[in-house]
């Protein structure tokens, strides 16, 4: 192999390795975002986490969520917009993925810290089976409920400001607008801190 071969193979291995470090740090995998575009010029402000981001939008520049229905892993009927009034906290994890495993505690003591305050915590269980998302809910003794989406099509009515990889954690403020999206695994301090937020809200 000739130098300049050696460089450009060289070059596109160093550029696929990055791609894919990235990917790793977003999430379990960068194929599970919702290809639809974030409006632009909206006052959102982006923040680096870690190894995750922070979307933060402005209350003027919230997009209703609607249409969140479907089966809990318990299987009683359940209705996003029930929750109306409430701050919510919408979680998409998946037994297979290794940062919702390392999350999920973090998620549970804020639902337990801040659930008498009027926040509610909802779990979007996707690409999964009802056996191994039941089995990941009693290791971790979970008690929020979440809905089974095997599927993941309930990403698709987080428009504008969709789930973009697994865990993607959203809040919704009382009105069910989008307030925040944090990408990737969420510690306990970030989830506090945008909750808080939201909560301080005129309601």
């Amino acid at each position: 192999m000739g130098a300049m071969n050696r460089r450009t193979h060289h070059a596109v291995i160093s550029g696929v390795v990055s791609l894919a470090v990235a990917f790793g740090l977003a999430g379990c995998s960068g194929t599970d975002a919702v290809s639809q575009d974030v409006k632009g010029g909206l006052g959102f402000q982006y923040q680096a986490a870690g190894d995750a981001a922070l979307t933060w939008v402005a209350p003027a520049n919230r997009s209703t969520v609607s249409g969140v229905k479907g089966q809990l892993l318990d299987g009683t009927a359940f209705d996003l917009s029930s929750w109306r009034g409430h701050v919510v906290v919408v979680n998409f994890w998946g037994s297979w993925c290794g940062p919702c495993q390392q999350e999920v505690q973090a998620l549970e003591q804020v639902y337990t810290d801040d659930g008498s305050k009027g926040v509610e915590f909802l779990g979007v269980d996707v690409r999964d089976n009802r056996a191994s998302a039941d089995a990941f809910v009693r290791k971790h003794s979970v008690t929020y409920p979440s809905l089974y989406d095997e599927s993941n099509l309930l990403a698709l009515q987080f428009r504008h400001i969709p789930p973009n990889a697994t865990p993607t954690t959203i809040v919704l403020d009382r009105q069910g607008r989008i307030a925040a999206r944090h990408s990737g695994g969420i510690l306990y301090t970030q989830l506090r801190s945008v909750v808080d937020q939201v909560l301080a809200e005129p309601a």
